[in-house]
This record gives C-alpha cells, structure tokens and sequence, in this order.
C-alpha cells in the first residue's frame, strides 16, 4: 500500500505538469485573442483544425519527455530548491522556444510574442510553484514512513559520518540509513558503529541481495580508491541498485549519470537497468491502472464462478496468497485462484527430488498436490487471474519478471540474477510468449534482463498481445 500511494503520488504529479502545460496554453490562446485583430470566426475555425490539434497532442508528448530529459522526474531530494527551481525555469524556456520553432514548421499564426510569453510565464510560475508544494508536501509525510529510500553508506570517514548524521538530522528527506561499507572503522565518532552494521566489502554482494536496499552512497575520495569506485558500482549496478558518488566533478562525464548538490557537495547518481522513467513509465502504469479495473469489473462473474466451484469441490480458502520478491527485493502478498490441496506448501518438501526444472525454482508438470478443477485453471492460466489486484495495489505491472517465491530466490547462486529486481514484476513477460515453463532457468533470467536493458510502451504492448495466443493455445502451462 505504502508503494501504491507513491506512485499514485508522483502519477498525479506528472499529471499536473500537464495540466499545467494546458491552462497555460489556454490562456495564452485567450490573451492573445483579445489583442488581435483578427476575427473570432479564424480563432474558432483554427481552434479544431486536425492539424493544430495533432501540433498541440505532439506539443504534450514533447512537454513531458523535455521535463524527462533534463531529470525533473527523477528524485530530487537531495536537491536544493534553488537548483530545482533553476531546472524548470530551463526546461519551460526550452519548451516555449520550442513551441515558436513549431509555429514556424506547422503555420500557427496564433503564437505570437504575446502568446510566447503569457505561456511562459504561467508554465514556469505554477510549475515552480507545484514543485515546492509537492517538497513541503513530501517533507510532512516522509517522517511518517511514507515514499522512504533505505541507502547504504561505503565508507566509514568523516565525510560518511557527515552525511549519516544530515540524514538523520532531518527527517524530511526520507532517508533510512542501513548501514555502512568498509572493512574497518575510520572516523573517530564511533556512535554510528554501535547502532549500524557494518558490512565487508567483499561481503557487498550477498548483504545487496539479502536486505532491501534502494541506494548505495560511495563516500571514498575517487583518486585514491578509484578501483574501489569500480567495483562498488559493478556491484550495484549487477543487482540493479542506484549509486551515487560523493565526489567532485571528476567524476561529472560518467555514462547515465547525474549531478546533484547537497550541503555543499557534489554527488553523483548513476542510474541501472531499462532506465524506466518520465512519460513512458507513466503510461506504463496508466495502462496498468486502466486495464486491471476493467478487466477485474467485466470479468467478475466469472470470477465468482470460479470461486465457488474452489469453494465447493476442495477444502481450504478460495485465493493462494504467498509472500513474493518485489521491486528491489520488497515482499508482498501474491494472489492466485487455489489450484492445490490445503497444505500443499507443506508437503513440498517431501517432494523436491522430483523437481523436473532446473535452478532454484520448484515445478512438476504432473504435480500431485492439484485438484482436478486447479488443472484446468493452470492450463487456461485463469488461476492467475487475482494477480490484477496486484497490478492495481502497485505491486505488479502487467508487463514484468514474474515475481519469485523467497523460497526460490534463497537458492540463487549467481549474483547478477539479482537485476531482474530493479523492475517491477509483472504478470507476463517475454519469457511467457517465447517458451513459458519450457525454457531453462538460466534462459529464463536472461530474457528477463533482456526485457529490463531494451524495455519500451512498444515492447510491453506487443508481448501483452503476444500472451494473449500463448494463452489460448496452452502452450508450456502447466
């Protein structure tokens, strides 16, 4: 839930970007109308001109993915407000060139100096406005437990002791410290040793993919551990973990990466995985919104039929909850329509030799533990179903690296697995449309991590469309 209200959160703030945009917009239309000459008729006419509206639908998509662009939709918590403020002053100034550009490709007579700068004005002063709402806004809540990012710290000087008692000292910025990385105690101040663990670097790995970490901070001066900085983010970016570097601008021409000021210092952000962000990242999760209401509401009498013909022909409850690995290792509660006995958990044990994959996972084809009725709902993969509920809390996407039991995931022996994390699970993925269950495990991980490097709306829509024949032939259900 506390994941569900963050994205609802910053969903809506992408919104009002938009919604910014258009009044904007409006306004400037109406300016500008009443300080010409032109007749009304014109203005009305142009107003539904196919052309003028495909210019002003391109001129929404471009508004949002400009703001992508320049990072005002990555987190900016450790910016200052000035920074922030400089950053959509120079994103708004950009947009409003672009738009005189446009009027000059596409003919639009409306814009005009006039338009130019009313739209400006109103697009920079509510934006800058809506920005500050949302930090003071974000700052009552975060102390509370809410949109929390657990970091871990390398390094245990006094620079890392600096930035561990910042983060501590104010609440608002929504930090929760883990701990630090080193192999012994450097600074003199010894109070964060006695209430934080402190991990050994070549232990980085196995503490990454056993705890929920959302960002690691190196606080390691570059020159002298250069080689340290290497390895630290090979780490991190293998298991899908944001990095930041506490450093100079030494370090400012890294590949995908960013620069941010904090209590007068420069740092560092390298971002892994698809890079899900901005406007593609926000339709995403519309269309996951919008398809799991409708499907949830036009396929609830079917539903309820499957439900009590659970109910009727089995004992034990009617759903299958299981704790599973979300986004960067979360748990959450994984619904499924029941297809096995009451206590079939149980006896899974007695029944491991017969495991016929390969990996840590657990399948049988002719599992015993099914009930006759859980069979078909396999085969039809209307057992899976409930997960929209899921996709809807925000803790699946339609499109995703299903999500794994924590049994299995105990039984990972390759570190570079855990990437597949750094997304959110869905309930079908390349995999699902390309094999199924008959691919090997380790083929299985790969096109998960192909899925994350080259993820796009495109690729999400066409295996959406691709599971559908998947489906409904069956193929490598079990």
């Amino acid at each position: 839930m506390r994941h569900l209200r963050r994205r609802i959160l910053f969903d809506s703030f992408k919104l009002a970007d938009l919604l910014i945009m258009v009044l904007a917009f409006g306004v400037a239309m109406i300016s500008e109308q009443q300080s010409s000459s032109s007749p009304l008729e014109l203005f009305l006419a142009m107003r539904v001109s196919i052309l003028n509206l495909l210019f002003f639908l391109g001129f929404m998509l471009f508004w949002q993915s400009l703001f992508t662009f320049l990072g005002l939709y990555y987190s900016m918590r450790l910016s200052s407000k000035h920074s922030e403020a400089l950053a959509v002053f120079r994103a708004t100034t950009l947009g409003t060139l672009a738009i005189y550009i446009g009027s000059i490709l596409f003919n639009v007579s409306l814009v005009t100096p006039l338009f130019l700068f009313v739209f400006w004005l109103i697009t920079t002063g509510f934006t800058i406005i809506s920005r500050m709402v949302l930090r003071n806004l974000l700052g009552r809540v975060r102390p509370n437990g809410m949109h929390v990012c657990n970091i871990l710290l390398v390094g245990t000087g006094e620079s890392a002791i600096q930035f561990a008692e910042t983060i501590l000292r104010k609440p608002h910025l929504g930090y929760s410290l883990v701990g630090f990385v080193d192999g012994h105690w450097h600074a003199a101040d010894t109070t964060f040793k006695d209430l934080f663990p402190m991990v050994d670097p070549a232990g980085l790995s196995e503490f990454l993919r056993s705890n929920v970490v959302d960002e690691v901070l190196i606080c390691l001066p570059p020159k002298e551990y250069y080689n340290q900085h290497k390895a630290i983010t090979a780490v991190c970016s293998e298991q899908g973990v944001i990095v930041r570097i506490l450093a100079d601008l030494f370090f400012s021409q890294l590949a995908h990466s960013r620069v941010e000021y904090f209590e007068g210092n420069a740092i560092i952000t390298t971002y892994a995985g698809g890079g899900m962000e901005g406007v593609p990242l926000f339709c995403k999760r519309l269309i996951d919104v919008v398809v799991s209401v409708i499907l949830l509401i036009t396929m609830s009498p079917l539903f309820l039929c499957i439900a009590l013909v659970i109910k009727l022909s089995s004992k034990g409850p009617v759903f299958f909850v299981q704790k599973r690995l979300g986004l960067n290792k979360r748990t959450f509660n994984f619904y499924k329509f029941r297809t096995m006995v009451e206590n079939a958990e149980a006896m899974q044990k007695d029944l491991e030799d017969l495991n016929e994959a390969d990996g840590p996972v657990f399948k049988i084809k002719k599992d015993p533990r099914v009930t006759r009725e859980g069979r078909l709902l396999r085969m039809t993969s209307l057992d899976e179903f409930p997960q929209l509920v899921n996709v809807l809390k925000g803790d699946m996407s339609l499109v995703g690296p299903r999500p794994l039991p924590i049994r299995d995931y105990e039984g990972f022996d390759q570190h570079w697995f855990n990437r597949r994390f750094s997304v959110r699970p869905g309930m079908t993925c390349i995999w699902q449309i390309d094999g199924r269950s008959d691919l090997s495990f380790e083929e299985w991980i790969q096109l998960d991590l192909r899925y994350i490097d080259t993820w796009s709306l495109g690729l999400d829509l066409q295996i959406l469309f691709g599971t559908i024949p998947a489906v409904l032939k069956c193929r490598g259900a079990s």
